[in-house]
């Protein structure tokens, strides 16, 4: 069972590709058979499902041989669909677009995790809003072990530079405060200074943005002073060659925007069987 506002987007990106219909694989008439998708190289998977109801929604039969989160080896049969040549040839793009790159998400993801956790095991790794495919690549984060941060702007309150820069932090977190019971309210700052501030006048989650690990491990040695329930995540320029260092500075959440905005997809492709 898939979400319906997944439905949703879903026909809509196969619509988007088909148009009125294929007009090359609608040369092939009533042939049928089997294709499957190969993986071309070492990944966790994410989307079967997804690829799955899109297939459906032609009439193929899908028999899935993973489970999202699994790990796949280059080589391997990650699933076989079998029906109309042309329904199938429909769809192939659509699909695989979408489960190489939220399988090329869920990887990086995963990796990053790793990396994190064998010096700070607390620590989560956490997507950003600098998304493509919101709902799908939230949920590739999810299936690599990061955290999907916040879904929509409403999920809660963040305030970042310039609404600081309009009401100031302790007007902005006074009415932040006022927003919701139910909702936590993060804050953005560069300096240490602006982050006593922020715990001092209430702040559930402090960014640190763009600081060094060093600043950063200052930082939250006198940020857990003052409240060590204070959530603090390091977010700004993070990459992988530079987050254990972060994760080692003590903080609670890494964000990293690149894991869904510039990840390189994995490399499947769709094979004839005859």
């Amino acid at each position: 069972m898939i979400p319906i506002a997944a439905e949703a987007q879903l026909k809509n990106l196969l619509a988007e590709d088909l148009g009125f219909c294929d007009i090359t694989s609608h040369l092939l008439g009533e042939e049928k058979g089997s294709s499957h998708i190969i993986a071309k190289e070492d990944c966790i998977l994410s989307g079967l499902a997804h690829v799955k109801y899109l297939f459906e929604l032609r009439g193929l039969h899908v028999t899935l041989f993973f489970k999202d989160g699994a790990k796949a080896k280059k080589g391997d049969t990650i699933l076989e669909v079998s029906g109309l040549y042309r329904n199938m040839f429909e769809v192939e793009r659509t699909a695989l677009n979408l489960l190489t790159r939220m399988s090329g998400i869920a990887t990086e993801t995963n990796k990053l995790t790793k990396k994190v956790k064998k010096v700070n095991p607390s620590c989560r790794v956490a997507a950003t809003r600098k998304t493509v495919l919101r709902l799908f690549d939230k949920e590739a984060v999810i299936t690599g072990g990061g955290d999907p941060h916040r879904f929509r702007l409403d999920d809660m309150v963040l305030l970042k530079d310039n609404h600081i820069k309009i009401l100031g932090i302790e007007e902005a977190l006074k009415r932040a405060k006022e927003v919701s019971f139910s909702k936590k309210v993060e804050i953005e700052v560069s300096e240490k200074e602006d982050a006593v501030k922020a715990v001092e006048y209430g702040a559930d989650i402090v960014m640190l943005d763009n600081m060094t690990p060093e600043e950063v491990k200052n930082t939250v040695k006198t940020v857990k002073k003052i409240n060590k329930n204070t959530i603090i995540e390091a977010s700004g320029g993070i990459t992988e060659e530079t987050i254990q260092a972060y994760a080692e500075a003590g903080v609670d959440i890494i964000s990293l925007g690149y894991i869904t905005h510039s990840v390189k997809a994995v490399n499947m492709s769709l094979e004839v069987s005859l």
